[in-house]
């Protein structure tokens, strides 16, 4: 869908800054049902993803069949397609405070890697089956958008995948602790503060969500459907893999440092992209990006469920996410309008930046934590 959505919209009549309001309104309402669900009174795990399936189903069927701006604007916003290949969606802190309750603390980090793996791989296939409706049309336009719009119906059918998967969990979904206790009662300053760091990653990650970064290319290099497909394959499956060595270097050198080490040079290279003159330049450099930008995320995930104790670890994943979603919800909303002036690449500068600062920022804060006993074990 991701790569799908700028194109689908574009050849619907919408305008560059219309398709990133859109953008804009899936992150906020992804953002604001995240926070619903996560900080009210506890409810079963199986329930909730059983729910959000229902809502995927819903959210697929209403972008197959709608065709103006304001309903497809209303659909965005109370539905749960994802314009990025991250982390913005409700399933993400339920699934990772239940994978963190199931497997012993010196398999967390190894067990997030094969999570995200099995997503982006997940991810990866998507994206090179994006390409298929611009293939099989050769050019036709009307061939094309009935292909993108069978895309949203399939879409709709992995809901209902989703939902048998989910409701065949075992009876573990539903140990969630039941007390009513205030939410991030012992560990909301450490939260708080990560979320802040997070905010600033996710909002220059917004800048480059990947419908936009297809619209980029789109328009900058002129690049087809399915040659931006196959790109996008190929980095989801540099991503996916890379995320395996995550764990391993968090063995030897720590969370944090796998954090910053990885995903600093990969922001140097988002910059670079932005920069080429070329589309073989501009794609090598992302896809050198892609080989490292995702290998912080199982160290990311495994460190908030470590320096929080059990019953409050949905709480602090979901108050990690959704402003990392907040923070990237104006982000396209901007970039959009930058690339209706220019197609140079200025979101991938300035939101290369801005990621490279978040770097700097989180190990200042990670050593300032180690001499107040914040950092987890380093086998963690």
């Amino acid at each position: 869908m991701s790569i799908l959505l700028a194109g689908y919209l574009v050849r619907l009549g919408l305008g560059a800054l219309q398709v990133g309001t859109i953008v804009t309104g899936t992150l906020l309402g992804s953002a604001a049902l995240t926070l619903f669900v996560g900080m009210r009174p506890p409810l079963a795990y199986r329930r909730i993803l059983l729910a959000a399936s229902a809502l995927s189903v819903a959210t697929g069927v209403g972008f197959a069949s709608l065709e103006s701006f304001w309903p497809l604007l209303l659909v965005a916003v109370v539905g749960t397609l994802n314009p990025s290949a991250g982390d913005v969606t409700l399933y993400i802190p339920v699934e990772q405070a239940f994978l963190a309750g199931v497997v012993p603390p010196e398999d967390r980090t190894r067990t997030f890697a094969w999570y995200n793996v099995g997503g982006n791989l997940g991810g990866a296939v998507g994206a090179l089956a994006a390409g298929i409706p611009d293939l099989v049309s050769r050019g036709d336009p009307a061939v094309t958008a009935s292909g993108e719009r069978l895309a949203f119906v399939l879409y709709a059918g992995l809901g209902l995948v989703g939902f048998w998967l989910y409701s065949r969990l075992p009876s573990l979904s539903e140990e969630r602790p039941r007390e009513r206790s205030r939410p991030l009662a012992r560990s909301r300053p450490i939260v708080l503060r990560l979320a802040a760091l997070f905010s600033l990653d996710s909002f220059g990650g917004g800048l480059v969500v990947q419908s936009l970064l297809v619209l980029w290319l789109y328009r900058r290099f002129d690049l087809s459907t399915q040659a931006v497909a196959t790109i996008f394959f190929v980095a989801g499956l540099l991503a996916s893999f890379s995320q395996l060595l995550s764990w391993r270097l968090a063995e030897r050198i720590g969370l944090v440092e796998t954090m910053v080490y990885t995903h600093l040079p990969a922001n140097v290279f988002l910059m670079l992209a932005g920069l080429m003159p070329t589309a073989p330049l501009a794609v090598t450099f992302l896809l050198l990006r892609m080989a490292l930008s995702q290998m912080d995320v199982p160290a990311r995930q495994s460190y908030v469920m470590a320096v929080v104790p059990p019953e409050e670890r949905l709480a602090a994943s979901t108050l990690t996410n959704v402003p990392r979603s907040l923070a990237s919800a104006a982000a396209p909303l901007l970039s959009g309008a930058m690339l209706e002036r220019s197609t140079f690449g200025w979101p991938l500068i300035l939101g290369g930046g801005l990621k490279a600062a978040y770097d700097l920022l989180l190990f200042a804060f990670a050593k300032r934590g180690r001499r107040n006993d914040l950092e987890p074990p380093r086998s963690v």
